[in-house]
């Protein structure tokens, strides 16, 4: 890890790489244009004529392109540096947004809508996965879970809060399509602060031939999962840690309507829930370099995520109708969806620094994959299980991976331990 030498300034204090600054803040305003229209753009495309089935296959197609963009991101950040990277992201994400509003959406031409809306979607994973990638190169390693811990905080702040509070006011006053043309505008501003605006410059400690063939780079981002098996692990923990986000809003708000919660109440807990979330994205980050990183995603993300989500099922149960009792078992559960925030911490620290790109790009492959792997446990097990079913499920995927994340030492650890034993035999002898 590159332990800088810098001033202990209030943003260093706090968690924050100092010269990284405008990056976080430029993530923040990128991530609040590219996602001022997820709440709300498939009913909007269902009351313009479009069929449910229609706009959730878009919504997949947009998916798609977010997994493929995801996994590429750390890998290109190693291969071409992430100033590029991003820039390649800002560029998707305008090509496919004007396509998008100026052509398919004014004709209602489904046909168009798929690949454009699936050009943008290789936008914020290329832009803002690779900030990620920048951030635990240029991290001392002390710090690291803080500045992940803030960078999730700015990246869900963005695009779960931000985008749909300025979202709600856009449309009131503009209409749906002005509002959309908007988001060009945001993205723009967020780019220029954290490409041009951020002055750090990129560093690799292990430099790699230059005339390393790129294809060669785009391997090695699977190929790292054979090398390196924790790094495969640590992928499928990321992949549970937001499957239940995904699958929830499929079958939550129907089940809570019976015990006694509307589903405009249902909504309001849901975006209390994520208010909580990116609160804790930051004590996590602290907590995680305190009490452990593997500790953390363990008891407080895994175990944490899996006790909350059977509660979600029994407690209305028992107080039905209490908006109160629901909400608070909610913003628990939002809070322990961030206690996974070290992992982003934890895995670029499993191997060397040649192959910290790689790793992070299984664990952002998995941050992509999560939208496909919710909704498709809801459709293979949903008419067979039922709600409670759903719940144990989602459960005990969160309880494998507290099991799972027990395998994920770094390597100081696994000298620690060795030592231990061979202090142990000598005692023996």
């Amino acid at each position: 890890m590159n332990d800088l030498t810098q001033k202990d300034s209030f943003l260093d204090r706090i968690g924050i790489p100092s010269h990284l600054a405008w990056g976080y803040f430029g993530v923040l305003i990128f991530m609040m244009g590219d996602g001022l229209e997820l709440a709300w753009i498939s009913p909007y495309l269902v009351e313009e004529g479009l069929s449910v089935k229609q706009a959730a296959t878009l919504t997949t197609s947009y998916g798609v392109t977010i997994a493929i963009a995801a996994w590429f991101s750390g890998v290109l950040t190693e291969s071409i540096g992430p100033k590029k990277t991003m820039l390649m992201g800002v560029a998707m994400y305008i090509l496919g947004h004007i396509l998008f509003v100026g052509l398919a959406i004014p004709m209602l031409n489904y046909g168009l809508m798929i690949p454009t809306y699936a050009i943008r979607g290789f936008g914020y994973p290329l832009f803002a996965y690779s900030f990620l990638v920048w951030i635990t190169y240029r991290t001392p390693q002390h710090q690291l879970g803080k500045a992940v811990g803030w960078f999730w905080f700015v990246f869900t702040g963005g695009l779960s809060v931000l985008g749909a509070y300025y979202s709600s006011f856009s449309i009131a006053t503009f209409g749906y399509i002005p509002t959309l043309w908007t988001a060009i505008l945001w993205v723009l501003i967020g780019a220029f602060f954290a490409i041009v605006v951020n002055k750090d410059k990129f560093e690799i400690l292990e430099q790699k031939p230059s005339d390393a063939p790129k294809l060669k780079e785009l391997v090695n981002g699977i190929t790292i999962v054979k090398r390196e098996p924790k790094v495969g692990i640590a992928g499928v923990v990321r992949i549970i840690n937001q499957a239940s986000q995904y699958a929830f809003p499929l079958f939550l708000p129907i089940y809570l309507a019976q015990q006694g919660v509307s589903t405009t109440v249902w909504l309001n807990i849901w975006g209390t829930i994520f208010i909580s979330n990116i609160a804790f994205n930051l004590i996590f980050g602290y907590v995680g370099d305190k009490f452990g990183w593997r500790n953390t995603v363990t008891w407080f993300g895994a175990v944490g995520c899996g006790v909350f989500t059977l509660m979600l099922f029994y407690v209305p149960q028992v107080f039905t109708g209490s908006v109160f009792v629901v909400g608070l078992i909610g913003i628990l559960w939002g809070a322990c969806l961030a206690g996974f925030v070290p992992l982003s911490a934890l895995t670029p620290t499993l191997v060397g620094d040649g192959d910290k790109g790689a790793a992070m790009s299984i664990l952002n492959l998995g941050a992509g994959l999560c939208v496909f792997v919710g909704p498709a446990l809801v459709a293979l097990f949903y008419d067979l299980v039922d709600t409670q079913g759903m719940m144990w499920i989602l459960a005990g995927l969160y309880f494998g991976a507290a099991i799972l994340t027990r395998f994920l030492k770094v390597p100081e650890e696994i000298l620690e331990e060795s030592n231990s034993v061979k202090d142990g035999e000598q005692s023996v002898i």
